[in-house]
């Protein structure tokens, strides 16, 4: 039996992927905080293995994480945090709050992981699409998830040489408990079930990089490699619009 461990498995995107894993016949590491919705899951397949722990706690982390049995094969790291800042009026705690569990966690739990680690597991990383571009609003969320891609793309490099794969995910919008706090347009917002299909498709093909979706994820990226004059001019139009 194939094994995978799901960090924020208790909403959204991490939950479906929990789901749709065990429905395939995958032994299921469901890692959460909410211990309510964790049983939820376990009851609902004998393949899902609850795992409560705070991913900003190290400790908690090594202990939860240190001695599984049976061992993953495939790592995937989706829990992550969302606030903006309003008007570039810096808050330094909002900043922290972001980083501490976009970045410190994701490195918490690849610390307390990989002494599981081993020869052709894969380590899938989800960042963000907003990466990619400065963005209104998002100088933490996007910062977090700029240096969430690349962590991963350094990891990528650095356990190559021990058989391991690293891919990183970037997605766009998807309706989940996190956008639906969300008071801005989200243009071709996906599902959690699609955004589930579309993340397990790249993992079995073995995608380094898996966009969806398609055509936001492009045009986003085309942006992005325009010169940082012209991205700021077009960012400053979002702004204008919405006003």
């Amino acid at each position: 039996m194939k094994t995978i461990l799901i960090t924020g498995a208790t909403s959204g995107i991490g939950e479906q992927l929990a789901r749709d894993y065990a429905n395939e016949g995958w032994q299921v590491y469901a890692c959460g905080r909410n211990a309510a919705q964790l049983q939820t899951l376990s009851t609902m397949s004998e393949n899902v293995m609850p795992l409560q722990f705070d991913i900003t706690d190290l400790a908690s982390c090594k202990v939860a994480l240190d001695k599984l049995d049976p061992k993953p094969t495939t790592w995937l790291f989706n829990a992550g945090d969302c606030e903006y800042l309003n008007n570039g009026v810096m808050d330094a705690s909002l900043i922290q709050r972001v980083f501490a569990i976009n970045v410190v966690g994701l490195a918490n739990c690849i610390e307390g992981a990989q002494g599981n680690f081993a020869p052709k597991d894969h380590l899938v990383i989800v960042g963000s699409i907003a990466s990619e571009m400065a963005l209104p609003r998002a100088e933490a969320y996007g910062a977090s998830k700029a240096a969430v891609s690349y962590l991963a793309r350094t990891l990528a490099i650095d356990l190559a040489h021990k058989g391991i794969k690293v891919s990183t995910v970037f997605p766009g919008f998807v309706k989940t408990p996190l956008t639906d706090k969300n008071d801005f347009p989200m243009p071709m917002m996906v599902t959690v079930k699609e955004a589930s299909k579309a993340i397990k498709h790249g993992i079995s093909l073995g995608k380094s990089h898996i966009y969806f979706p398609k055509r936001f994820t492009w045009i986003l990226r085309l942006l992005g490699s325009l010169p940082y004059s012209i991205q700021q001019g077009l960012a400053k139009k979002l702004i204008k619009d919405k006003q």
